[in-house]
This record gives C-alpha cells, structure tokens and sequence, in this order.
C-alpha cells in the first residue's frame, strides 16, 4: 500500500528571541506500510513521529526521499491525481476536544466532507444522510441520538469515535491515528483501540499508529510491525511482538522499563532505567543515543552505527553492541 524509502524533513531556522537553528525532524526513516496491515511508530516527544504522519497525509512536504502509493510517487502526479490518491489516506487527530468544531451539531461535521463525496460521485443528499448514519454506527455510536447534538454535548470518548467516524466518510484505504488515545479516560481507551483493530481486521483498513503507549501499539499492531523511532531515525524495528518481548537496543529497552508494573504481582527486572543524559544535538559521527545510554563504549561515541538485521523475521537495528536484555522481572509468587 505505503512505501517509505530515506524519508527527511528539515525544519528551517527561525530567527526572533529564540533563534532556533534548523531542526531535523526525520532523518532517512524507511518502512512499509502493506494493504489491512499495521506500523506502530513509537518513541519520546518530539522524536518525529507526527511529522512523519504529516507527510503521509499530505499535510507536510519533505525535503527528500520517497512516499510510494501502490507503487506510485505523488510527488510526480498532477495535483488533481495527488488529491485523490491522498483522500484515500485520513488522519485521527490527537485531541478530540479540539478536532470539532464547537458551534457544528455532528450531523454538519459528518456532511461537510460527505458534501464533497456526493459532489464527486454524483450522489444525493439523502445517500449523504444514509451514510452519516452509517458511519457512527461502523465506530459504535446511535446515530439518532449523536446527529443532532454539539461536541460539548458528548464525552471524550464518543468525540474520539466521531473523529474517526469523520475519517471514515470517504472510504480509507489508510487511517494514521496520532495519538488517538493520549487524550481519553484510560477507562474508554480499550473501546478505541478494539475499534481500530475492528477497522483493521473486518474493514481492510492499514493503520500507522503513533504513539508513546507500548501497550496500545502491540494490541493495535498485532501481526504487524513496530518502529522505536529516536531523534528522527528509526533505531529499532521487527515484528510487534518479536520486537517488544525481546529488544535488542538500549533505547527501545529503555521505552519498555518504563510501563509501570503492579506492585506484588510484578517487580522491576534489573536492566530497569530512565536515560537522563544529555541529548546529542549535532549530526556528528556518533551514535545519538550515547550521550543518554548506560551501555555505551568508546566506539558508540566515535562511530555512527549503521541500520543491520538482527536474528530472523526482518528484526533490524541501529546499535553496535545490541543485547537482548530483560527489562521486566518475571511474575512473582503473590502471598494470601
């Protein structure tokens, strides 16, 4: 479906008070995205992972590299061909109160992008109501009853479904949700995600999750891919549960130690650990990661690692000396 290949972007620089210098948000990231398949992206604030959704969508440019529809560089269609190929992909925005507009009931929400589907498939204004309807029931929410009312009017969780209800109008091939849970009660989080995942497995629908959960990108991602991605570059990537079972960078083993445990049932594993070190802000010829990382050698700050295979099953890595380290002690004996 997607294929990404050296992708980069480059922030220019800004001048003001702050004179921020040039930001390289990605750097050479590659993966592939297949038909009702799924990529989890995962890593810290501001390591890329939104800019990279961005430009999957269409709503960011990048510097150099290649995006791939079907085989197809958008970069080389005409605009009319660009735009249709990119309706195809939708994005989930993070923030379901801000993602409405306040003073639109849902039913003018859903129709604004089904007016311009109507327009372009020549159909009525009573399939655009048929097909409102149709959609919150698809993401689980009564039609009769949400149609009419304001997003003020609903909880966080059912603005959530009627953000991906809104997606869903057009008839994606792709949904990139970024972030669709950071925003929701913890207690309506698993209705979202099994929502994807229904999307996935029933709908046919390829999803790219951004995240910082680990836990909601293996249960999204299931039978799919993660990337652990770290300052733009893509340090860690293989099969969902291959790759957070047993991770062989010390990044990546850093992003599972911090899923907290329940105290009695399980106990820090003694590789647990929260990289505080300085962060490396040039290019250089260093590893990016050695500055924060408790296992770096001589050669870590002197040599850049390159992106090599690890074991089977397209598990890849960025590290010189990757180790496959238990980050979690195993379940304890819990007394009565």
């Amino acid at each position: 479906m997607i294929e990404v290949k050296h992708l980069v972007k480059t922030y220019p620089a800004r001048g003001g008070i702050l004179k921020q210098k040039p930001v390289q948000a990605v750097k050479g990231v590659s993966f592939v995205l297949p038909d009702a398949g799924a990529v989890a992206f995962i890593g810290e604030s501001g390591c890329g992972k939104t800019t990279i959704g961005r430009i999957l969508t269409g709503l960011e440019s990048y510097d150099s590299g290649e995006v791939l529809y079907d085989g197809v560089n958008l970069t080389r269609l005409p605009s009319a061909e660009r735009r249709e190929k990119l309706r195809k992909v939708q994005l989930i925005q993070q923030d379901p109160y801000a993602a409405l507009n306040p003073s639109r009931t849902i039913a003018k929400t859903l129709m604004a992008p089904l007016a311009l589907e109507a327009k372009r498939q020549q159909k009525s204004k009573a399939w655009m109501a048929s097909r409102a309807r149709e959609v919150l029931a698809l993401v689980g929410l009564n039609p009769e009853v949400v149609l009419p009312k304001y997003p003020h009017m609903l909880s966080g969780g059912q603005r959530q479904r009627v953000v991906i209800a809104r997606a869903l109008t057009v008839e994606p091939d792709v949904l990139v949700a970024d972030e669709a849970v950071s925003m929701i009660d913890v207690s309506l989080r698993l209705g979202i995600l099994s929502l994807l995942l229904e999307l996935r497995n029933k709908h046919g629908i390829a999803i790219l999750f951004i995240t910082h959960d680990v836990a909601a990108a293996r249960y999204v991602g299931q039978d799919g891919r993660v990337c652990v991605i770290y300052q733009g570059e893509v340090v860690e990537e293989g099969v969902t549960d291959d790759l957070i079972q047993s991770p062989v960078h010390p990044y990546s083993q850093a992003l599972l130690s911090a899923v907290p445990v329940l105290r009695g049932l399980e106990a820090p594993g003694p590789d647990r650990y929260i990289p505080l070190g300085e962060f490396q802000q040039d290019e250089g010829t260093a590893c990016r990661f050695a500055p924060r990382c408790r296992y770096a050698e001589e050669r870590c700050r002197t040599e850049k690692p390159r992106t090599v295979p690890y074991g089977n099953g397209g598990h890849r890595h960025r590290c010189h000396f990757p180790v496959a380290r238990r980050v979690v002690a195993e379940p304890l004996e819990v007394n009565s």
